[in-house]
């Protein structure tokens, strides 16, 4: 394997996790707003908390390679889950691009589970322990 193709496994892990990792600090900044958001959809902002972990801590384990085909099925449910909830482009058509992001991101989160964190991450150096 050469080096740009093992280098791509760790760079994508970070370009996919960093808007969850830094919407999930948003969040937590901007709490009371993003309760609010939520609420005004039809979200009880009680789960704000529980948005805010899988955020951060999905976000984290995605970077890190860290059980990553769980956490990026599990982010993957969320990313869909997050577009039909918040960007309901049948109703407002602004909201097709982001409702397509969120799409977009469970594509790539589909795509590690599939072919694992690669190098570079966690899952990799426990496999080569074994």
């Amino acid at each position: 394997m050469d080096k740009l193709q093992e280098l791509s496994a760790p760079i994508g892990r970070l370009f996919l996790s960093m808007i969850f990792i830094f919407s999930g600090f948003t969040k937590i900044t901007g709490y009371a707003a993003t309760q609010g958001y939520m609420e005004s959809m039809g979200v009880p902002g009680m789960l704000l908390p529980l948005v805010i972990a899988v955020e951060l801590l999905g976000g984290i384990a995605i970077l890190l390679g860290f059980k990553a085909r769980l956490v990026a099925t599990l982010m993957a449910g969320f990313s869909v889950v997050s577009a039909l909830l918040f960007h309901q482009f049948w109703i407002d058509e602004s909201q097709m691009n982001p409702f397509m992001k969120n799409i977009a991101m469970a594509g790539g989160f589909l795509m590690i589970f599939a072919h694992g964190a690669g190098a570079y991450s966690i899952d990799h150096s426990n496999t080569r322990r074994i």
